[in-house]
């Protein structure tokens, strides 16, 4: 047990604004018994918040993603997966410290589901900005427990300004901190100690892209969800989300074709659903014509407006990392071999591969024993959470094993 919480200490957690739980939910926690891993009560639980989130959420495709993925087939699915019938035990590690990146809506519900399905109590900081969706799930969530008294001890969802008094006692409770905020944010959560025996889980800032077969697109692909699938990678989060395709590498020998085709398509779904805004066509001039400038022959592409930027670039190299964008900025370069990756793949800042075409083209590129990519996926599934991301294995980082010996 963890000394008591001090009056001062109690003071500093009442700055914090709670959506799910209280103070006295924060200092209860560490007295809490863990749970094993995908917890029969725990997956009933989720499985009810699901219900109102696919009723009520239908307007938003991230909420709905996340209401499936929550459901008792899936968590079921993820329990068939992951547990281990070896002799020995699993629950939770303790209390998980979760710091949910601004910029995405619905993540801390993954983070929060995640520490519930591997048996530990969960304090969550939601991002300052005041998402639909996040306020969608935190009614649903305790709306759903009123049913499961058990379980409320269990989750505090609250948001706080960033404050060093907070992060230090927040970080002083936790047996796992989870950092999904980037760079800035993981440097910022350091300086605040762990105890000894704590766990950390670091998000960093990553960059992905997507892996198009030209003649695959043209000859095999249905183009109409193809269209649909990347535009959900891309622009649903503004090119936001960590796995969002920011570079486009094209393969084969017919891309002049599939551009025109692939490009135009997702032009035409832009054009009738996104939300532009000026500062946006700005931003994305900006950032082409410092490319065009500092680099011999980058080419920026013919355009009919500012939906979408494309950027060709004569080669790959992990510079270009640090000059990417957003909202349908895309740097885009024609490959003739998929080695020819191997620099910018080599950064760890890679994450994920989106393919439009078969996945088996990369196995020669993921062999040279490169330090980044950790997910290779068809396009649309980008935003597929999993407990394995990032490299990591969360049921193992999240869960504590008690060897059964003899």
């Amino acid at each position: 047990m963890r000394q008591a919480i001090s009056k001062e200490e109690q003071a500093v957690l009442e700055r914090l604004t709670y959506l799910t739980g209280d103070p006295d939910t924060v200092a209860g926690m560490d007295a809490l018994p863990t749970r094993p891993p995908f917890d029969g009560e725990v997956l009933e639980f989720l499985n009810d918040v699901s219900k109102p989130l696919l009723t009520n959420g239908r307007e938003y495709p991230d909420v709905v993603t996340f209401a499936f993925w929550i459901r008792k087939a899936s968590t079921q699915s993820l329990k068939d997966r992951f547990s281990r019938e070896d002799g020995n035990l699993r629950f939770g590690r303790g209390t998980a410290f979760h710091i949910a990146p601004s910029n995405v809506a619905v993540n801390f519900a993954y983070s929060l589901a995640a520490g519930l399905l591997t048996g530990n109590a969960n304090i969550v900081r939601l991002p300052t900005k005041r998402f639909p969706q996040a306020e969608l799930i935190c009614k649903a969530v305790n709306t759903v427990l009123e049913q499961y008294p058990g379980l409320r001890p269990y989750i505090c969802l609250a948001r706080y300004d960033r404050n060093r008094d907070v992060n230090d006692l927040l970080s002083r409770l936790a047996d796992t901190r989870i950092v999904w905020g980037g760079d800035a944010t993981i440097a910022e959560l350091r300086k605040s100690p762990l105890a000894p025996r704590a766990g950390e889980i670091t998000f960093a800032d990553r960059c992905s892209l997507a892996v198009i077969d030209s003649e695959w697109y043209l000859e095999k692909a249905d183009r109409h969800r193809t269209t649909q699938n990347f535009y959900n990678d891309t622009f649903l989060t503004d090119q936001n989300a960590c796995t969002s395709p920011r570079i486009v590498v094209w393969l084969g020998e017919r891309r002049a074709e599939a551009k025109e085709a692939f490009w135009g398509a997702l032009h035409e779904l832009v054009k009738s659903r996104y939300e532009f805004q000026p500062v946006q066509g700005i931003d994305k001039l900006v950032k082409s014509c410092l490319l065009a400038a500092g680099q011999e022959g980058v080419q920026v592409q013919p355009r009919p407006d500012n939906l979408i930027y494309r950027v060709a670039v004569p080669a790959l190299s992990k510079d270009l990392l640090d000059q990417t964008g957003n909202s349908g900025y895309f740097l885009e370069y024609d490959c003739g071999n998929i080695l020819e990756l191997r620099e910018l793949c080599n950064d760890p800042r890679c994450q994920t591969v989106a393919c439009i075409g078969e996945k088996g083209t990369l196995i020669s590129l993921l062999k040279t024993g490169i330090k980044g990519i950790d997910r290779v996926v068809p396009v649309g599934k980008t935003m597929d959470f999993d407990l394995i991301w990032d490299g990591y294995d969360l049921y193992e980082r999240l869960t504590r094993l008690i060897q059964m010996v003899g």
